[in-house]
């Protein structure tokens, strides 16, 4: 029979494994990428260009289009001066400085196929690159315009988490209770959450990674148009019965939320997550009401005050 329980235990895990490589590793990031970095394949193996550029961030994708297309227009304008500016036809420019930025500006039209007319190539050479670079241009722009609207297209959850969980009176006991809500004005529906504890344990001498799936109170809403504070009730069967702060971050506690919803706007599921470490659970708290009568008879819901708790005494912790 313990043979059979310690196997149940070594099966609870979410795709992290069981091992600890090093004291307070943390699982999940609170942008809810996991902490794992992949390592070991060959270097063309390892490139995944459309997923990059599709999941990066939009300040770094505007940078990344930026930065090349000015590189290509500087390599393409150094060409046309190797070649000669005199097969450039047109130019007023007088000075080699003046000379160089008319053929920068002549390879964004060209690369654009734009070509605004008073400068044109007149040579073999400048021909030849003027093509190339029409070519390239041509492919460049389609193959952003693909990523722009992959981007775009991409259904993806603005799930906004409170900074904080709390440990917060709840129906005569306490609960953990973690506060989100939906940052878009679209509606998900048939919001589903989860909720993993993962703490080290000490087992035959050896340190490793346990996991405990929590039960919630409400483990589903229809609609998320509010907010939704998810509650673990720390009852008689909770594996946080009994535990106080020092064995949270004795046990170098972490807890994943895991976020499951239907875009409407997509017709797509999408799904969110993030995680509390045990330095990031306030005990002794509840969260401060948002919700407020609006005009007309609407309720408003202040975001900005999602992160808001106070404290609270805890009736039974022990």
């Amino acid at each position: 029979m313990a043979l059979f329980k310690n196997r149940e235990e070594d099966l609870k895990e979410i795709g992290f494994g069981t091992n600890v490589y090093e004291p307070n590793q943390r699982l999940v990031n609170k942008d809810g990428t996991s902490n794992v970095h992949r390592r070991g394949l060959p270097f063309l193996e390892s490139l995944s260009f459309y997923h990059s550029l599709i999941a990066m961030k939009w300040w770094k994708f505007n940078m990344l289009v930026l930065s090349v297309y000015l590189i290509i227009n500087l390599v393409f304008a150094f060409i046309y001066y190797c070649i000669g500016l005199e097969q450039l036809g047109g130019m007023v420019g007088t000075t080699v400085n003046e000379k160089f930025w008319e053929a920068f500006f002549f390879s964004t039209q060209s690369l654009t196929t734009v070509g605004y007319g008073r400068l044109n190539p007149v040579g073999m050479g400048a021909s030849i690159a003027a093509a190339v670079e029409s070519m390239m241009g041509l492919m460049g722009f389609a193959l952003a315009t693909g990523l722009l609207y992959g981007r775009f297209s991409r259904p993806v959850a603005k799930i906004l988490y409170s900074n904080k969980a709390i440990v917060a009176p709840y129906r005569g006991m306490t609960g953990f209770m973690v506060r989100i809500a939906n940052k878009r004005k679209n509606e998900l529906i048939e919001v589903e959450a989860q909720l993993t504890m993962s703490y080290v344990a000490n087992h035959q001498g050896k340190e490793v990674r346990r996991f405990e799936f929590l039960g919630l109170e409400l483990k589903r809403v229809n609609v998320l148009s509010m907010t939704w504070t998810i509650v673990h009730p720390i009852d008689d069967t909770s594996p946080m019965r009994d535990m106080t702060p020092e064995d949270f971050r004795t046990k170098q506690v972490e807890l994943v939320v895991m976020v499951k919803g239907f875009d409407e706007s997509f017709s797509q599921t999408v799904y969110s997550r993030s995680s509390y470490r045990y330095d990031e659970i306030e005990f002794g708290a509840k969260f401060v009401p948002l919700v407020s009568p609006g005009q007309k008879g609407s309720v408003v819901v202040a975001l900005d005050k999602i992160h808001d708790y106070e404290k609270a005494e805890l009736q039974v912790y022990s």
